[in-house]
């Protein structure tokens, strides 16, 4: 549930559910909303489920569980996965080190089970592990001027510079830590983290203090996200293989052992994913559903993993897994029975003020 429901509903919001989550999809006219973050800077209240790990081996731990390597320095950060046996992704993550403890934000679904997995396998190791969901909000900003907003409300602190680096500071009398994130939007981006008690005031902060942002909500997001090419959980990420993904942002390859390495690091060596990811803009105004399959002549060559309506290509966008190698640029896309022609495009399909860290990179 939102923490400050109340708040969104004086804004006009209207309701929905992403993992049994109530969540703002939008606060009407989403895709004038969109145009104001591409332009300016908006404002989204974000749905995590947060992890703590704390005890003397909480970086042993989780390192030895995860695909990336935890950072050992207070005030950074990184972006991983928990994998299959068989490679595939079970679990995103954010982990970032908070000197004595690690927060860990994952999807709103997966914290209960994870900490309890996590849990019960921990032996003689000094490791405690917790949900501490209900004990943060996270807000999320977005936009070419969104470093220009955090400047313009943060106190004690100048707005971090790297990527999954945070700081500590206030903004009017509430703590906040501000991290700079992947810019999934193809935006600069930051989230900024307070206590849930703090949520309504530093809400109206973001919103109406110095530079004035846009309030949006997930639908914008994730038009937002497509634009910017950016694969995410429940559409592309999860059961697949990071190497499928182009996901090199998540995986440390000189690392030690963690389920599933073997699988990707196979697959890397062979330099040969069996699929990959891929843009497609497509002809006229109707929308393919989610595994809509995709030919190339006669050939079904892959399937669609997400689409919409873009309103900066004034276009159909979609996103797809198609055979490693496709050579052919102009294929068709099956939507109700009818074969609709799609060209390949190169991601992302727009050009923001940063570049998400999820692009697809195959070597």
């Amino acid at each position: 549930m939102s923490v400050i429901e109340s708040i969104h509903e004086d804004l006009g919001a209207t309701f929905g559910e992403r993992a049994d989550r109530r969540i703002v999809e939008h606060y009407g006219r989403p895709e004038r909303t969109h145009r104001a973050v591409r332009n300016g800077v908006g404002l989204l209240e974000l749905a995590y489920g947060v992890l703590v790990v704390e005890g003397d081996d909480r970086l042993e731990y989780v390192d030895n569980v995860v695909s990336n390597r935890v950072p050992a320095e207070d005030g950074q950060g990184c972006y991983a996965l928990v994998l299959d046996p068989q490679g595939g992704i079970e679990v995103e993550l954010y982990i970032y080190n908070a000197g004595e403890r690690l927060l860990l934000f994952t999807q709103p679904e997966t914290a209960e089970g994870l900490a309890e997995e996590w849990s019960e396998k921990v032996f003689i190791q000094d490791v405690e592990i917790r949900v501490a969901t209900d004990e943060y909000a996270i807000f999320g900003i977005h936009g070419p001027q969104a470093t220009e907003k955090i400047a313009s409300v943060l106190n004690g602190a100048g707005s971090p510079e790297q990527r999954y680096s945070f700081v500590r500071g206030t903004m009017g009398d509430e703590g906040v830590t501000v991290i700079r994130t992947d810019a999934l939007t193809g935006e600069e981006s930051y989230e900024v983290i307070c206590a849930a008690a703090d949520a309504a005031a530093v809400y109206d902060t973001l919103l109406n203090q110095g530079l004035n942002a846009a309030p949006f909500g997930y639908r914008t997001f994730e038009s937002l996200a497509l634009e910017a090419g950016s694969p995410l959980f429940h559409t592309e990420l999860e059961g697949t293989l990071p190497n499928v993904l182009g996901l090199q942002s998540a995986l440390d390859f000189e690392k030690g052992c963690y389920v599933g390495q073997e699988v990707v690091s196979r697959v890397e060596n062979r330099g040969q994913p069996s699929r990959q990811l891929v843009g497609l803009t497509l002809e006229g105004e109707a929308v393919p559903e989610s595994d809509a399959a995709i030919f190339d002549g006669d050939a079904s060559v892959g399937e669609v993993t997400r689409a919409g309506e873009s309103p900066m290509c004034e276009a159909v966008l979609a996103l797809a897994l198609v055979d490693y190698g496709l050579e052919s640029d102009e294929l068709t896309v099956r939507i109700g029975g009818d074969e609709v022609a799609a060209t390949r495009t190169e991601l992302p399909f727009v050009e923001g003020s940063d570049q998400s860290d999820r692009l697809p990179v195959y070597e």
